[in-house]
């Protein structure tokens, strides 16, 4: 089979294959390593490569497999994790020289969840600097390039993820998100990424930036890869007292590939933030789309919107400052100089401005649980624009001039705030070709409607199965 065929396949027709051994995971795995080889100097999607780890679990698999021990949908199928999930004996450098030498001696839960399910992990995936910032750049390992044009971001800060998606180097990436890190790479390089409500994806082991803000996500080419991989990773974890108790439902029941009666609300604050032409037309598209496959499209207003932006600044610079405190005083010189200047005015926010914060994030969600009263999701764009250039400060947009981390975190940062599921799913491309991404968010634990909706959508057009030209 050929090799560039199996690195583009989704995770649930590899794994097929795979079950029914009409192909190998050394195949498989072999194909991947091949194309990263081919495309990593141009991508810079890894800081660490494991292609001898992954070569020997490629084997095992096999050996499993031919023994009648199939593990289910991910046994085989390769898996790239953002560097700053912990990987026992593997290091784990959270984007940052300061910890080149880290080496953990367990495993963080997802990766863990990973193991068991017979998943392969091919390496550990570059991000920004302690994943402080939505560009993809880091000073340290390199910055991150984007598939579809190189001189551009790939947004972040799971940059690495993105890249290594979209352009056939994993099957199955990860992903963390405070602010938009899942979000807004896989909208800048046109793949599926999804948010989880906060408290259904374990944190254990992963850096974190900010406690209560922090969601783990996959990041993948299909709608249905993400419900296969939230079927592995989702659940109860003692080691996280955030974890949510309740059942796991299996996702993947719940892509029918309609969206026939489903109520989708459209938030009109969204169109009138800066947002691109281009984009707005793209994304205007996308929900006539789903309107004429059957879904309720209404409009709805939701002036909080406007109040994202300081809700979520406030409390992740207070928390990230908190954990970030000690080192800061012993390495201060080693953090990349706007990462170290986010964390230092972190120190600066008070305990009143703080609570402040977090009283206002009560009547955010608050009034977010009202809308969902009357509609089952609420959509717009991912993000005002494509993809910017690498370095840019600023973008502008129409006649403004934004300044670049404001404008690629202004659609996603209400969701980190309400803790509830959001997806990012490819709409269609701008006339440079760059990628545009539809975001839809639903209810606290609802992920079966938002998969539904996205799915559904997916499968009704062919972003899909559209390839970058790296």
């Amino acid at each position: 089979m050929d090799a560039l065929e199996l690195c583009y396949m989704s995770a649930g027709e590899l794994s097929s294959l795979i079950r029914d051994r009409q192909v190998s995971p050394v195949e498989v795995i072999d194909a991947h390593l091949y194309r990263i080889d081919a495309t990593e100097p141009t991508l810079n999607s890894f800081i660490t490569l494991l292609p001898d780890h992954a070569r020997e679990a490629a084997r095992r698999a096999e050996a499993q497999i031919q023994a009648g021990n199939y593990r289910g949908p991910l046994h085989g199928v390769p898996v790239g994790l953002k560097d700053l999930f912990n990987t026992a004996g593997v290091r784990t450098t959270s984007g940052s020289r300061i910890l080149d030498n880290f080496v953990p001696t367990e495993d963080c839960t997802v990766a863990s969840r990973f193991q068991q399910a017979g998943a392969i992990l091919l390496g550990k995936l570059n991000m920004h600097q302690f994943a402080y910032g939505p560009t993809g750049e880091n000073f340290d390992y390199g910055h991150m390039h984007n598939p579809w044009n190189p001189e551009l971001v790939t947004g972040g800060s799971s940059g690495g993820s993105g890249s290594a998606a979209a352009a056939g180097q994993c099957t199955i990436t990860m992903g963390s998100d405070t602010g938009g890190s899942v979000r807004i790479p896989s909208a800048l390089c046109g793949i599926v990424g999804l948010k989880p409500t906060y408290g259904l994806v374990s944190r254990a082991g992963l850096t974190p930036l900010s406690w209560c803000l922090d969601h783990p996500g996959p990041m993948v080419r299909t709608v249905e890869d993400a419900a296969l991989t939230m079927n592995v990773i989702a659940g109860f974890d003692p080691n996280d007292q955030a974890t949510t108790t309740r059942e796991v439902p299996d996702y993947t029941a719940a892509l029918s590939g309609s969206v026939q009666g489903l109520r989708i609300g459209v938030v009109k604050e969204y169109f009138e933030a800066p947002l691109d032409p281009e984009v707005e037309s793209v994304v205007r598209a996308a929900l006539a789309q789903l309107s004429e496959m059957g879904a309720i499209i209404t409009e709805v207003s939701f002036p909080m919107f406007f109040d994202s932006q300081a809700i979520s600044g406030t409390i992740l610079m207070s928390e990230a400052a908190a954990y970030h405190r000690d080192l800061l005083a012993t390495d201060g010189d080693k953090f990349t100089p706007s990462v170290r200047l986010r964390l230092e005015a972190g120190l600066f926010v008070t305990a009143a401005d703080y609570l402040k914060a977090q009283q206002a994030r009560a009547r955010f969600n608050y009034e977010m649980s009202q809308l969902f009263g009357d509609v089952d999701l609420l959509a717009g764009p991912s993000e005002p624009i494509t993809a910017p250039p690498i370095l840019a400060s600023e973008v502008t947009i129409g006649d403004q001039s934004v300044g670049t981390t404001g404008a690629l975190t202004q659609y996603t940062r209400p969701y980190n705030i309400s803790g509830t599921p959001a997806i990012s799913v490819p709409c269609g491309f701008s006339a440079e070709g760059m990628p545009i991404g539809l975001q839809l968010a639903g209810r606290p634990f609802d992920e079966a409607t938002v998969l539904r909706a996205a799915h559904a959508y997916e499968q009704n057009t062919e972003w899909r199965l559209k390839r970058p030209p790296i």
